[in-house]
């Protein structure tokens, strides 16, 4: 149980950064300097990286001991828990967007005054940076912006791309293991069927969803379209990523007993 609450808690953590991921464009438009954001938000990454990388052999451990059990079962609710937490974590993420993009945006300005990462976090540990950080929070939902909300010229279908690409990125890992514990003598062959999803998952992000965005926050930079176009592109992605962890709940099983049927016609060969 300790091991489930743990992992629930690394995948929260997890998809709140990649949800606060999209606020970077924002930042990066409000600054006029995208490159430094980009480049400083991987030292944020990072933490979900480590995050990942605890996760992945508790998650391991607790299919294994589930086997050794026999308790496999109850392995389809453990795992609906995990996505359920991934939908958490995004709209945890999706609300701290708004005190996030003024945090950084600083922290950006900082970073190219100081020159230097470590001058930057001890500016941010610093009595000036707690004050910094005080005065950028902000409430998650601003009426007076919610009034101005329109939606931007922006393609439906790379939105929609999205949300599909998140349901599948989200249940990836998850579905391979599960389908692994239903054939235990042929788990690592379903284990390593998790790249097939997500490497296509992730192709499609690549080539359909992170150009177009990118398109829309360098015509923002440009001027060639209002700086509101990336805001509304940003809230638009952010809900999809949550809806895309929804979905997941529905694909999962399928996703699974898919996984099933090609390491059964592996096994065979």
């Amino acid at each position: 149980m300790k091991r489930l609450i743990l992992v629930l808690i690394l995948t929260g953590v997890i998809h709140a950064v990649d949800t606060l991921s999209y606020s970077v464009r924002i930042a990066g438009v409000q600054t006029k300097r995208l490159a430094i954001a980009l480049s400083l938000f991987n030292l944020i990454v990072l933490v979900s990286r480590l995050a990942n990388t605890i996760q992945a052999p508790l998650l391991g451990s607790i299919v294994d001991l589930a086997i050794a059990r026999e308790e496999t079962a109850w392995l389809a609710v453990d795992f609906r828990e995990i996505i359920f937490a991934a939908t958490v974590g995004s709209i945890i993420g999706a609300l701290l967007i708004p005190s996030f993009v003024g945090i950084f945006s600083r922290g950006i300005l900082i970073f190219e005054e100081s020159g230097s990462i470590p001058r930057l976090f001890m500016r941010c540990f610093s009595r000036q940076g707690y004050q910094a950080v005080r005065r950028n929070l902000k409430p998650p939902l601003e009426i007076e912006k919610v009034k101005k909300f329109r939606m931007a010229n922006l393609p439906k279908t790379f939105l929609i791309l999205n949300v599909l690409i998140t349901s599948l990125l989200t249940i990836g890992v998850l579905s391979s293991i599960y389908a692994g514990a239903l054939i235990p003598n042929f788990r690592l062959t379903a284990g390593q069927l998790s790249g097939l999803v997500n490497g296509t998952a992730t192709i499609l992000l690549a080539m359909l969803v992170d150009p177009r965005a990118a398109v829309i926050t360098d015509q923002a930079l440009r001027g060639n379209r209002p700086e509101l176009d990336v805001k509304v592109m940003v809230v638009l992605l952010v809900a999809g990523k949550i809806i895309g962890t929804l979905l997941g709940q529905l694909i999962f099983i399928p996703a699974a007993e898919g996984l099933l049927f090609v390491t059964k016609i592996l096994a065979r060969h």
